[in-house]
């Protein structure tokens, strides 16, 4: 029985096959980085190990840690800072709330924005990629209107809607991307236009110490709920959660 030679890929179909493949691997960062949140929120049930209960109950425990490696913790703390904003995960408020009771307002508040820039900065590189293109093609209203914001005046467009937050947090994170916003316009205006509202927190965060030797716990239930899950993908309370 004969068969028939394959016949060889023309110039056109063998530089779609390329662009498919480029366009696979280049989505690959966004795609993980959605994907790992998804697995550590739902798969994992993290949420149900991120509490203001957990906190009460462990709370001296986390003083004597950092009271004895201070530097050590406070590095911790920022990496576990900047993941959940990369992750976006829903957490920021009892994060900043938490640093503000361990490290103090002033560390915690640097901490916590070095931290939420350099994770926002993630997600903003992995945006950059043809997973973007997609998005921009079957992008609805809402991303359409950041977009002409952004090319009217990128820097104070951006620092507008992180000092007021118009937009969830994570979609201003990939906004500025997919509208052709430059790395260091997007790292300067997401720092300073969070810090306000994350000095706030801090500094409620501060005066945590009484609340939880009171054990008060359940007046900051809302926190760790369901209910306020789904604010923090709007308007949460931290401005590092939205």
């Amino acid at each position: 029985m004969s068969h028939k030679p394959s016949q060889p890929l023309s110039d056109s179909d063998a530089h779609r096959s390329r662009s498919a493949r480029s366009r696979l691997l280049r989505s690959l960062p966004l795609v993980l980085l959605l994907a790992a949140g998804a697995v550590l929120w739902f798969g994992l049930g993290l949420g149900d190990y991120v509490s203001f209960t957990l906190l009460q109950e462990h709370h001296r425990r986390l003083e004597d840690f950092v009271e004895a490696y201070y530097l050590s913790a406070l590095f911790g703390f920022m990496l576990i800072y900047a993941l959940n904003v990369a992750f976006s995960l829903p957490v920021g408020t009892l994060l900043t709330l938490t640093g503000g009771f361990l490290f103090g307002i002033l560390p915690a508040t640097l901490a916590a924005v070095v931290a939420a820039t350099l994770g926002a900065t993630a997600v903003y590189l992995a945006a950059r990629t043809a997973l973007g293109d997609v998005l921009k093609r079957r992008s609805g209203s809402s991303l359409e209107r950041l977009r002409r914001g952004f090319r009217e005046d990128a820097f104070n467009y951006l620092l507008t809607l992180r000092l007021i937050p118009l937009f969830p947090f994570w979609l201003v994170n990939l906004a500025p991307a997919f509208a052709g916003v430059r790395l260091g316009t997007f790292f300067w205006a997401t720092l300073l236009g969070i810090l306000p509202g994350t000095l706030v927190y801090a500094s409620a965060g501060n005066g945590l110490g009484r609340i939880l030797e009171a054990g008060a716990s359940r007046t900051w239930a809302w926190s760790s709920s369901p209910r306020s899950s789904v604010r923090c993908w709007g308007w949460p309370c931290s401005p590092c959660c939205r």
